[in-house]
């Protein structure tokens, strides 16, 4: 399966002809597409966890496009929102783009120009979600560190030598060397600087001495 594939079209318009069209169209690159008939509709059953893209008609029965988008935003959606507009709706969307929305088309829809917009918004919605599941990995993976995994690896990734750690925690040198393999093999590292490029690339802290430093000395 492909980037693209992955990636899932939620199409609202109360067109059915229209959605028939536009589903027939999105398939040809592969990508699965599901149909709401209204906004309403859209808003109780649709998945807004998995990666892709929202093509929401800005007229619609019921709920307008408008509508939708707003309570997406209450609901802290994410997803790239692209909206379809008569000529008369254009200042709407404008307005919407600049409270978040990917991007607006006029209908009748040129089928490139919505190939290419819907590419464009899948490709930033699948990199948003891998960064997402990077970020999950990242908190899990120091979340299985205990505290003194944790103390001993944030003064390792400095490059601080291991007696020299433990006269700063009280402990003895084999424990720290102990604590020390165990952290780096949580973190999958077996360096001081895989283990301070990985706890950065985390978001973690690291104050004092860059890597390679030697910080804190051997005496």
């Amino acid at each position: 399966m492909t980037t693209s594939q992955a990636a899932l079209i939620r199409l609202v318009d109360d067109d059915e002809l229209f959605r028939v069209s536009q589903r027939l169209l999105l398939k040809t690159r592969g990508w699965e597409v599901e149909e709401y008939e209204s906004g309403e509709a859209f808003l109780e059953k649709a998945d807004l966890q998995r990666a892709g893209c929202i093509i929401l008609d800005v007229r619609m029965q019921g709920l307008t496009g408008i509508e939708v988008h707003q309570e997406l935003l209450a609901r802290g959606c994410r997803l790239p929102v692209i909206f379809l507009t008569g000529h008369g709706d254009i200042p709407m969307a404008v307005s919407a783009m600049q409270r978040g929305a990917a991007s607006f088309l006029e209908k009748p829809v040129k089928p490139f120009d919505l190939l290419a917009v819907v590419e464009k918004a899948v490709e930033e919605s699948l990199a948003a979600a891998q960064r997402d599941e990077r970020a999950r990995s990242s908190q899990e993976i120091l979340e299985s560190l205990t505290a003194r995994e944790r103390q001993i690896v944030l003064l390792a990734a400095l490059d601080t030598p291991n007696k020299v750690i433990g006269r700063k925690l009280g402990i003895a040198e084999p424990t720290v060397k102990m604590h020390r393999a165990k952290a780096f093999a949580k973190l999958g590292v077996k360096s001081p600087l895989e283990a301070y490029r990985t706890l950065k690339r985390m978001g973690v802290v690291l104050e004092g001495a860059g890597p390679g430093e030697n910080a804190g000395g051997q005496s």
